[in-house]
């Protein structure tokens, strides 16, 4: 998940950090503030990968977030080539102080209330306790691909027969191949991975190319603190591929990372196929997984679509109307 943020063009000291109606100061994620803030963000019971505090976490260096609590709420703001934008703010409880919290801190800088990744529940909802407020405005690019664990594990039917050929096309190839469930005690092969897969890359081709390797590693570093889980494939003798991923309901697991070597025919199906059978037998409760948006790249949706599949989670930007 790659939220659409640039560097702020806002200086530092106009970012409006404290509220001028409440005692909340926004501050950036920290990893010691998972222990209140991701049960708020499961209680959202939104499958949307922003409602992932990992997520957040994990992109947050590349990508400028901050957060303040707001009651049984998280106000979250995002600085980037929105300017300034909130997500709908995950938890419990009313509404309407959270969003009086985003509205002064739109009012300081002078700009409107701006909210990104809003789901479709999360619209009916501000539709129904705010009628006429806001305007909604689809943002197909931000849509997360939400997938059956059990077809993902076992690649059933016609419309997946190329998935499972190129996979028996990987085991003919690579017949040592072994998938490893990622522990501290081979995690360092993920990393050897990651560092020749980013050296394969151009630089240019993409710029948030470091900020990943970035993220991946911090997620390997502190998998048992953000409760993460993945597995990596060896074959001939090293990493070939690998998975990272977590829980943002009980229900659904979120596909946070995948690497493989595209040159390796079938490695990609290959990774994907075992982390949801690997999901599935850890976690009998799961239903979704989600692989999350395509950010609007051509070849990321063609990939996603290929596995059809079952849900294509709506996102909404979300702008208030001027009143009053």
């Amino acid at each position: 998940m790659i939220l659409k943020m640039e560097k702020s063009p806002l200086n530092a000291d106009k970012r409006g950090n404290f509220c001028m109606s409440c005692e909340c100061k926004f501050v950036a994620p920290k990893l010691e503030d998972r222990q209140w803030a991701a049960p708020l963000f499961q209680k959202t019971g939104s499958m949307g990968c922003q409602y992932n505090f990992n997520s957040m976490y994990l992109w947050s260096g590349a990508y400028p977030q901050q957060y303040c609590r707001v009651g049984d709420r998280v106000v979250v703001r995002l600085l980037g080539g929105l300017g300034e934008s909130f997500l709908f703010p995950p938890g419990t409880g009313p509404l309407a102080p959270a969003l009086e919290v985003m509205e002064d801190n739109a009012k300081s800088l002078g700009v409107p209330l701006v909210m990104v990744c809003v789901t479709p529940d999360q619209k009916e909802q501000l539709e129904a306790e705010f009628p006429g407020r806001f305007t909604f405005e689809e943002d197909r690019d931000s849509f997360d691909y939400l997938y059956d664990v059990n077809k993902m594990a076992d690649l059933p039917g016609k419309k997946l027969h190329q998935k499972r050929n190129h996979i028996r096309r990987f085991d003919d190839n690579n017949p040592d191949w072994m998938f490893h469930p990622i522990t501290k005690d081979n995690m360092h092969l993920c990393l050897e991975m990651e560092k020749e897969w980013a050296n394969l890359k151009d630089a240019n081709e993409d710029k948030s190319l470091s900020a990943e390797t970035v993220a991946i590693i911090e997620a390997l570093y502190q998998m048992d603190a953000l409760e993460m889980e993945g597995g990596v494939i060896t074959a001939g003798g090293r990493p070939v591929a690998f998975s990272l991923g977590s829980l943002t309901t009980p229900e659904c697991f979120n596909v946070h990372f995948e690497k493989a070597f595209a040159d390796i025919q079938g490695s990609y199906p290959t990774i994907a196929r075992e982390m949801a059978r690997m999901v599935r037998e850890r976690h009998p409760e799961v239903k979704w997984l989600n692989r999350e948006d395509d950010m609007g790249l051509e070849g990321l949706r063609k990939a996603k679509l290929s596995y059809y599949p079952e849900l294509l989670l709506e996102k909404y930007t979300v702008r208030e109307q001027s009143h009053g």
